[in-house]
């Protein structure tokens, strides 16, 4: 006679059976190897006028050092980061010297963060800003292996060290086609000094930000070295038109563009029948801006008539605002018994409501990313929005089907179990 034990005992195995059978089976030997390790250099101006106490009520020079502090102990497992000064060791006026004045504090490889805050902990504002060899030197320290390589350039003011363009040098360094992207974050800059690093950034497919509390100094850097662990694809320039019968036509991709303050710009995306487009954009507030502002997303047909929109709104600064919006379109015949049907021609309108104080200068326009990607559709003729979730639907039912079978089998059990009792 089956015992209760016992009874509880197959019970248990049935289930774990049946859990284990419904699980994703783990990674097999012949999938891809892992990707090629990323590799960031953080590059801190530490001239002198880091010394101005105009962060949160500290100088500008302890803000980078607790911003640094904390990405510290967030950098993913898998990047090799260093650190490179500008501007930190030499007190003196020679330009000659001090426009030579840059080296690697801490070198790129694996992260013992303990070294590395005990190097930034030493360093003190001291004197010269040389951008351009500095960039130079985080290029150099950055060298070898195939995995994304990123530069993060934080500095308080432009370039001392002319003729020698920190501009020019990001160009030659991009030019020479291995992959370095620099991004650019002014801490409180003025005009020159946001013209400058913007195009640094530009000039490599980097980004600019404009830093004006210690929050924010944290928040982007460690964006930034994250983004260096998932890279993306680098965008392509697009130069959006001011109506869709001039637009530039889009493939899957990454774009990016400059938009001014409250204006429209308008691409153009082939759609063939039985594909789904689907469409993102984020608008950076790289400088000062008013509260309240939106950005929208809009597709339309060629003659006009609105297809599907996002938008989304804000309240107060913000480093970026983004809104999407999907737009299958159904399978059809195609025409005379051809192979295809044609494709519809969906036109992308990217519009922003942002302003500015007066004395801020909205030249050059708002950066805007762009991102593109035209795939099958569902082919269950599902809802765009549950076809995103993938895969998880099929182990959710999985699981809803799992536990309705071990529900009925207990009930069963239980009631065979009762019936066997009272017969003895």
């Amino acid at each position: 006679m089956i015992t209760r034990k016992r009874l509880t005992a197959g019970v248990c195995a049935l289930l774990a059976a049946m859990a284990v059978a419904l699980l994703p089976t783990p990674a097999g030997a012949g999938e891809p190897a892992a990707k090629a390790t990323p590799k960031v250099e953080l590059t801190l101006d530490v001239s002198g006028s880091m010394r101005a106490r105009d962060i949160d009520g500290q100088s500008r020079m302890s803000a980078a050092k607790q911003a640094f502090n904390e990405v510290l102990d967030a950098v993913p497992q898998d990047v090799q980061l260093g650190i490179r000064t500008l501007g930190a060791t030499y007190h003196g006026d020679d330009r000659q010297v001090g426009c030579k004045d840059t080296r690697q504090l801490y070198p790129v490889g694996p992260l013992d963060r303990t070294e590395a805050k005990t190097a930034v902990a030493t360093l003190a504002p001291t004197g010269w800003t040389p951008i351009g060899p500095a960039l130079l030197g985080a290029a150099e320290d950055l060298k070898g292996g195939d995995g994304a390589r990123r530069i993060v350039l934080i500095t308080d003011g432009e370039d001392t060290c002319a003729p020698l363009d920190p501009c020019q040098v990001a160009r030659d360094i991009a030019a020479q086609g291995i992959g370095l992207t620099i991004d650019t974050l002014g801490l409180l800059p003025d005009d020159r000094t946001r013209k400058q690093l913007s195009c640094i950034a530009e000039a490599t497919g980097g980004t600019y930000t404009s830093v004006q509390h210690t929050k924010e100094l944290r928040d982007r850097v460690h964006q930034l070295v994250k983004r260096a662990a998932d890279p993306v694809v680098t965008p392509v320039p697009a130069e959006g038109a001011q109506q869709c019968a001039n637009a530039p036509k889009l493939t899957s991709g990454l774009y990016t563009d400059r938009e001014k303050f409250g204006e429209h710009r308008w691409y153009r995306v082939d759609v063939r029948p039985g594909q789904e487009l689907r469409a993102s954009v984020s608008v950076a507030a790289d400088r000062a801006v008013n509260n309240d502002y939106g950005v929208l997303l809009r597709a339309s047909t060629v003659h006009g008539r609105e297809i599907v929109r996002g938008s989304e709104a804000g309240y107060g600064r913000t480093d970026v605002i983004s809104s999407g919006l999907r737009y299958p379109k159904a399978e059809v015949d195609a025409p005379d018994g051809g192979d295809k049907a044609p494709a519809e021609t969906v036109c992308l309108q990217v519009g922003n409501s942002f302003s500015a104080p007066a004395s801020v200068r909205t030249d050059p326009g708002l950066p805007v990313e762009l991102a593109i990607d035209v795939v099958d559709g569902p082919r269950d003729g599902s809802d765009a929005a549950s076809f995103g979730l993938g895969h998880g639907w099929w182990l959710l039912g999985s699981l809803a089907l799992a536990g309705l079978a071990a529900g009925l089998l207990w009930g069963w059990l239980s009631r065979w179990r009762v019936t066997v009792w009272r017969t003895n």
